[in-house]
């Protein structure tokens, strides 16, 4: 039986899920998830606690086990608490602003670079140098970060560019003089 698949997902107090024609919603105090189900995979709530099975071992079945349990708790965590991703911004003159829903970047092109926030997610600005995405759906969020990170990849010699704030990047050493 797969671990993941196997492991109850608690609602917790202010949230709700309910099961019906194959789709899972998610209610909680930040907003409201949907997810379809495939057909092999079946869903139990029960006081409070929701259990994903599955019909058969088939390898296919096992599989989408884990994934939904996993995207169910995923909606359950993003409804209640939220998920969020921050960016370092580092660079000479590298400035950043935000106009309501709207990202504007100066960082090292002869334009600025503005990006749109989707529906769902917020973007801020802390100072000059980080960003945060916020939302309650965990792929979006991780979409909307990972497309701001490729405005400006991280440049291997000074470390210019975006880059989750976590993130280690390997720095390679600079030219040395021929004089010894």
């Amino acid at each position: 039986m797969s671990r993941i698949g196997r492991l109850p997902v608690t609602i917790p107090a202010g949230a709700s899920a309910e099961f019906k024609d194959g789709v899972v919603t998610v209610n909680g105090p930040l907003g409201t998830l949907s997810q379809s189900i495939n057909k092999k995979i079946n869903v139990k709530i029960e006081a409070g606690v929701l259990h994903v099975e599955r019909s058969s071992d088939a390898k296919d079945d096992r599989a989408l086990h884990g994934l939904y349990r996993a995207l169910i708790n995923n909606m359950v965590t993003g409804v209640t608490k939220g998920f969020t991703k921050v960016l370092a911004v580092s660079g000479v003159g590298y400035k950043l602003a935000i106009n309501g829903n709207k990202l504007t970047m100066n960082i090292g092109y002869s334009h600025p670079v503005e990006y749109e926030a989707p529906a769902g997610i917020k973007i801020t600005v802390n100072g000059n140098t980080e960003i945060t995405v916020a939302g309650i759906d965990k792929h979006a969020v991780g979409q909307v970060a990972a497309t701001i990170k490729d405005f400006k990849k991280v440049e291997p010699y000074h470390g210019y560019g975006i880059r989750y704030k976590d993130e280690v990047v390997l720095m390679k050493e600079g030219k040395k003089s021929g004089k010894k």
